[in-house]
Protein backbone atom coordinates (compact mmCIF):
# COMPACT_ATOMS: atom_id res chain seq x y z
CA UNK A 1 0.00 0.00 0.00
CA UNK A 2 1.15 3.68 -0.61
CA UNK A 3 1.77 5.97 1.98
CA UNK A 4 -0.11 9.05 1.50
CA UNK A 5 -0.68 11.99 3.32
CA UNK A 6 -4.08 13.87 3.23
CA UNK A 7 -2.64 16.93 0.83
CA UNK A 8 -2.15 14.36 -1.71
CA UNK A 9 -5.72 13.30 -2.44
CA UNK A 10 -6.62 16.81 -3.38
CA UNK A 11 -3.89 16.76 -5.98
CA UNK A 12 -4.80 13.39 -7.27
CA UNK A 13 -7.20 12.84 -10.44
CA UNK A 14 -10.66 10.63 -9.67
CA UNK A 15 -9.22 8.27 -11.59
CA UNK A 16 -6.39 8.29 -9.20
CA UNK A 17 -8.27 8.16 -5.80
CA UNK A 18 -10.60 5.27 -7.75
CA UNK A 19 -7.19 3.15 -8.35
CA UNK A 20 -5.86 3.66 -4.89
CA UNK A 21 -9.34 2.50 -3.31
CA UNK A 22 -9.08 -0.91 -5.91
CA UNK A 23 -5.40 -1.55 -4.58
CA UNK A 24 -7.33 -1.02 -0.72
CA UNK A 25 -9.84 -3.46 -1.76
CA UNK A 26 -7.31 -6.08 -3.51
CA UNK A 27 -5.04 -5.83 -0.81
CA UNK A 28 -7.11 -5.85 2.04
CA UNK A 29 -8.96 -8.99 0.57
CA UNK A 30 -5.48 -11.18 -0.35
CA UNK A 31 -4.34 -10.49 3.58
CA UNK A 32 -7.44 -11.92 3.94
CA UNK A 33 -6.63 -15.00 1.92
CA UNK A 34 -9.60 -14.48 -0.08
CA UNK A 35 -10.42 -15.14 -3.70
CA UNK A 36 -12.09 -12.80 -6.16
CA UNK A 37 -14.89 -15.15 -6.48
CA UNK A 38 -15.29 -15.71 -2.52
CA UNK A 39 -15.79 -12.05 -1.92
CA UNK A 40 -17.78 -11.03 -4.44
CA UNK A 41 -20.34 -13.75 -3.40
CA UNK A 42 -20.21 -12.86 0.47
CA UNK A 43 -20.73 -9.13 -0.55
CA UNK A 44 -23.40 -10.32 -3.11
CA UNK A 45 -22.16 -8.62 -6.07
CA UNK A 46 -20.45 -10.34 -9.31
CA UNK A 47 -16.90 -11.06 -8.79
CA UNK A 48 -16.81 -9.42 -12.86
CA UNK A 49 -17.80 -5.56 -10.34
CA UNK A 50 -15.58 -7.07 -7.84
CA UNK A 51 -12.52 -7.27 -10.60
CA UNK A 52 -14.33 -3.42 -11.69
CA UNK A 53 -13.79 -1.87 -8.32
CA UNK A 54 -10.08 -3.11 -7.97
CA UNK A 55 -8.81 -2.16 -11.52
CA UNK A 56 -9.89 1.16 -10.03
CA UNK A 57 -12.97 1.49 -12.22
CA UNK A 58 -16.66 3.20 -11.55
CA UNK A 59 -18.64 0.95 -9.37
CA UNK A 60 -21.77 2.38 -7.17
CA UNK A 61 -21.12 3.38 -2.94
CA UNK A 62 -23.58 0.94 -2.21
CA UNK A 63 -21.28 -1.97 -4.08
CA UNK A 64 -18.05 -0.20 -2.06
CA UNK A 65 -20.34 -0.56 0.79
CA UNK A 66 -21.08 -4.09 0.84
CA UNK A 67 -16.94 -5.06 0.43
CA UNK A 68 -15.95 -2.96 2.84
CA UNK A 69 -18.57 -4.64 5.14
CA UNK A 70 -17.43 -8.39 4.15
CA UNK A 71 -13.73 -7.09 4.40
CA UNK A 72 -14.06 -5.64 8.20
CA UNK A 73 -13.22 -2.25 7.03
CA UNK A 74 -16.23 -0.29 7.22
CA UNK A 75 -14.07 1.69 10.09
CA UNK A 76 -12.56 3.78 7.02
CA UNK A 77 -16.20 5.92 6.73
CA UNK A 78 -15.54 7.32 9.96
CA UNK A 79 -14.39 10.17 7.89
CA UNK A 80 -17.86 10.69 6.88
CA UNK A 81 -19.59 11.38 9.89
CA UNK A 82 -20.40 14.71 10.57
CA UNK A 83 -19.88 16.63 14.51
CA UNK A 84 -21.92 19.36 14.78
CA UNK A 85 -20.35 21.91 17.29
CA UNK A 86 -22.06 24.44 19.30
CA UNK A 87 -20.44 27.96 18.13
CA UNK A 88 -19.18 29.27 21.82
CA UNK A 89 -21.37 32.45 21.55
CA UNK A 90 -24.24 29.90 21.06
CA UNK A 91 -23.07 28.08 23.93
CA UNK A 92 -22.95 31.06 26.05
CA UNK A 93 -26.37 32.28 24.85
CA UNK A 94 -27.76 28.98 26.16
CA UNK A 95 -25.51 28.70 29.69
CA UNK A 96 -27.40 32.57 30.45
CA UNK A 97 -30.91 31.07 29.32
CA UNK A 98 -30.30 28.13 31.80
CA UNK A 99 -32.30 28.34 35.07
CA UNK A 100 -30.34 30.57 38.23
CA UNK A 101 -32.56 29.62 40.67
CA UNK A 102 -35.58 27.96 41.82
CA UNK A 103 -38.60 30.47 42.12
CA UNK A 104 -41.76 29.61 43.97
CA UNK A 105 -45.23 29.40 42.62
CA UNK A 106 -47.20 33.27 42.96
CA UNK A 107 -49.56 33.19 45.60
CA UNK A 108 -53.10 34.14 44.11
CA UNK A 109 -54.86 36.91 46.20
CA UNK A 110 -57.44 35.79 48.72
CA UNK A 111 -60.89 37.51 49.36
CA UNK A 112 -61.12 39.13 52.99
CA UNK A 113 -63.89 36.51 53.23
CA UNK A 114 -61.49 33.72 53.07
CA UNK A 115 -59.22 34.90 55.41
CA UNK A 116 -62.14 35.27 58.20
CA UNK A 117 -62.98 31.39 57.50
CA UNK A 118 -60.01 30.20 58.58
CA UNK A 119 -59.86 28.67 62.06
CA UNK A 120 -56.75 28.83 63.23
Amino acid sequence: MNDISRNDWNAMSDDHILSQIGEFVKHHRMEQNKTQAMLAEDAGISRSTLSLLERGDTVTVATLIRVLRVLDQLHIMDVFVVVRRQSPLALAQAERKKKQRVSFPKRRKTDKSDNENIDW
